[in-house]
């Protein structure tokens, strides 16, 4: 049974260029990079060396980079360390209904501390109105976080616009890249954001690597003490092969990245289009032209997105919701955008990545109509 790896928006495979440069790492550069002898040299070189190449791909200065344990680390940083230098400024910020849990649940959880966090609501298309955000900034208004591409619809949000519109009265502005950077071209200065966050897992490097961009000059707390690592805002010893892998992928996706987004998307559109033909009523959560190449977001209708994957064990991917004590539990992405529970539970999400084939496609579309037929029966 030939197994298809539809699940790339959950992790990435640790690209061959990579494996071979963190490797190279651990065997010659295992050196602490605060130590000023010549191992230790060796490694803080390389490390600044990844810094840059990071830099680089987001159109950023090396020294706005700061190397964190992944996407996770680098929201909650953002979140909590803005707060803690601007409280004096104000106790208000502004996210939207869609966001990621390291995002969402830090936000959450400063609603309990007294802050006051406004959640902006989405379209049927799961995309942010500008002016909806506009809307809610006040005075004491410190923070918009949007993210920059949705983790299951793989919705594009207008965070240039937004940004335009929060620092024209003053307000910071971070964005949640895991889910873009790699995929399409992503640029701060275009962007106009203050900081972005990178999940090294989500574009082929090793898992438990990520990084903050932090722009010149943006107030960020200190919320952890050490040894004055990272600018002191992530003190402890910095993992050198991990930061060199990021570094490592940073400049793999680069080489090819709109000639790799044409691929995917047309792949994607392929699997749609056989989706579309194996009879069974179908719906498309997102627009395809406001959509990172490699997500497809589909619910067929009257049935049980697990239920799918279960009678199809050769595709791996994901659903839109999950059955906890018999109960449906929808995806808060899809519930924002007005999707009802009925439809919700139908849902995969497809998401491709440099090993998806056609034929990976072809494949993929026959094992879920074969499943769709199974479930029939």
């Amino acid at each position: 049974m030939s197994e298809i790896y539809l699940d790339y928006n959950a992790t990435t495979p640790v690209a061959k260029p990579v494996q071979e440069e963190v490797n190279s790492a651990l065997k010659e550069k295992w050196g602490n990079p605060g130590s000023g002898h010549r191992f230790g040299q060796m490694a803080k070189r390389a490390l600044e060396y990844a810094r840059a190449q990071v830099a680089s791909l987001l159109n950023a200065d090396p020294t706005e980079i700061l190397f964190t344990s992944g996407g996770t680390e680098s929201n909650n940083l953002t979140i909590a360390g803005v707060c803690q230098a601007m409280s004096g400024k104000g106790r208000h910020i502004i996210t939207t209904r869609i966001e990621h849990p390291s995002l969402m649940n830090p936000c959450l959880h400063l609603l309990e501390q007294g802050w006051n966090v406004s959640f902006i609501k989405v379209n049927s298309q799961g995309v942010v109105d500008p002016m909806e955000v506009e809307r809610a900034l006040r005075p004491d208004t410190v923070l918009v976080s949007v993210m920059l591409t949705n983790n299951e619809t793989g919705a594009i949000q207008p965070v240039a616009a937004i940004s335009q519109l929060a620092r024209e009265r003053g307000v910071l502005v971070h964005t949640d890249a895991a889910q873009a950077v790699g995929k399409i071209p992503v640029d701060v200065k275009n962007l106009g954001v203050d900081y972005l966050s990178i999940a090294g897992h989500k574009l082929y490097a090793p898992k438990g690597i990520g990084a903050l961009y932090c722009r010149k000059g943006a107030p960020l707390g200190q919320l952890m003490f050490g040894g004055g690592q990272e600018q002191g805002l992530r003190p402890g010893t910095e993992p050198v092969p991990l930061a060199v892998g990021l570094g490592a992928a940073c400049d793999f996706v680069a080489r090819d990245i709109k000639a790799e987004a044409e691929r995917e998307t047309g792949l994607r559109e392929k699997l749609y289009a056989e989706l579309s033909k194996l009879g069974h009523p179908i719906i498309r959560h997102c627009d395809p032209e406001n959509t990172i190449p490699n997500t497809l977001s589909v619910s067929f209708i009257g049935k049980n997105g697990t239920e799918i994957l279960a009678q199809a064990p050769e595709i791996m991917a994901s659903t839109g919701s999950a059955c906890h004590d018999r109960a449906i539990r929808v995806s808060h992405v899809l519930a924002a955008m007005g999707v009802s529970p009925e439809v919700a539970m139908g849902t995969l999400r497809l998401t491709l990545g440099r090993g998806t084939t056609e034929s990976d496609i072809e494949i993929a579309a026959q094992a879920i109509g074969r499943a769709l037929e199974r479930i029939q029966t």
